[in-house]
């Protein structure tokens, strides 16, 4: 199998009415980070554009549908997939939600809503955090 050597991602930075973002837990049976806080976030189909892939991400990842506000930034790692090198590029948005019922996919997940000061209250990693305070320095 052919490793790419990039990946493109999207993030949906939730907030709700309340000025409170949606934070979920990985799994802990993930490869990549498992039981780690963060936003939704996920690859881009081919010739998905990064806003409609951050809303299918959300939507596959908590069952909520959202509506694209603006795109707050860009973010980009590098992490090793089975022994190659991945440099990953990410476009962030902050999203609205349209609905908040929650509905995770795999039973040891979580999620919960917090409001800016509680962020760190969770394990969340400094790159999720970053992404996070992208959209709420832009808004």
């Amino acid at each position: 199998m052919d490793i790419p050597g990039e990946m493109r991602l999207a993030a949906a930075v939730v907030v709700d009415k309340q000025g409170r973002v949606l934070l979920v837990r990985r799994s802990e049976t993930e490869r990549f980070l498992p039981r780690v806080w963060g936003v939704p976030c996920g690859k881009l189909e081919p010739d998905e554009s990064a806003a409609d892939g951050a809303l299918r991400e959300l939507k596959e990842e908590t069952g909520l549908r959202g509506e694209i506000v603006r795109k707050v930034g860009e973010s980009s790692f590098v992490s090793d997939y089975r022994g190659h090198e991945v440099k990953s590029w990410q476009e962030n948005f902050l999203v609205r939600p349209l609905s908040l019922d929650v509905t995770l996919p795999q039973p040891d997940q979580a999620h919960a809503w917090l409001r800016p000061a509680e962020l760190t209250s969770v394990a969340i990693d400094d790159y999720n955090l970053d992404v996070v305070r992208q959209a709420l320095t832009s808004s």
